[in-house]
């Protein structure tokens, strides 16, 4: 029976497939200067283990890249909901270059709240962590309210990198989306975003404000 088995397994439950998920790709309008982010992801594999990629960053338009994040990941299915995810990022900066060991967790909350949560290992020894989460409200059938909150957190000051230990920042974000297909949806938004403790100090120190309100032209989509 074991033979059986594994043809039945191979020929009707292990189809490799892929994705790749461009949730955000926008352009930032507050004061000072305008700049552009953006927030993709993709995975390949099976319903049990996937190679998953994760990047996104900001900057200024006109101006050279301000950070870029970059993740490679090994995905493991704990349960129909929920995927455990180790692997690696790398953080381009200017002149402050880093890498990290990465652990971590992604999937569907009860009441269909999408949640990753992931803990950073530097290559310095730093220890950093971040939960996002984001919710999906069908006002229509086309017509998508999706509000998210991203929560970062640090285990000691990093001031090369500007963040202070504790909870350093957090953001909360509004986006409307009309989505013409699944596949393509514009939107607009807003977005707050605000520093806490030693890193607003950072902030401050650099001349920077530790938050505010931004505006938001995007679109989302997938393949």
């Amino acid at each position: 029976m074991a033979p059986a088995r594994e043809v039945v397994r191979k020929e009707h439950g292990d189809i490799k497939s892929g994705m790749i998920l461009i949730d955000q790709l926008e352009a930032v309008i507050g004061k000072g200067k305008d700049g552009y982010a953006w927030n993709a992801q993709g995975w390949y594999g099976g319903d049990i283990d996937r190679l998953w990629f994760k990047t996104e960053g900001e900057s200024n338009f006109g101006e050279r890249l301000e950070s870029v994040e970059v993740q490679a990941l090994w995905s493991r299915a704990l349960d129909p909901w929920w995927n455990l995810q180790a692997g690696v990022r790398h953080d381009f900066r200017a002149g402050r270059d880093r890498s990290y060991a990465v652990l971590g967790v992604q999937g569907l909350a009860p009441y269909w709240f999408e949640v990753d949560g992931a803990l950073f290992l530097s290559d310095k020894g730093d220890v950093t962590a971040r939960i996002e989460a984001e919710y999906d409200l069908r006002l229509t059938q086309k017509l998508i309210l999706q509000p998210a909150a991203e929560l970062n957190f640090a285990a000691q000051d990093v001031p090369e990198l500007g963040i202070g230990s504790g909870l350093s920042t957090a953001e909360l974000g509004l986006r409307l989306r009309y989505q013409f297909v699944p596949e393509f949806a514009p939107y607009v938004g807003v977005n707050y975003e605000r520093a806490f403790g030693d890193t607003a100090d950072f902030r401050r120190a650099e001349g920077e404000k530790a938050g505010g309100l931004k505006f938001l032209i995007g679109i989302r989509s997938w393949f």
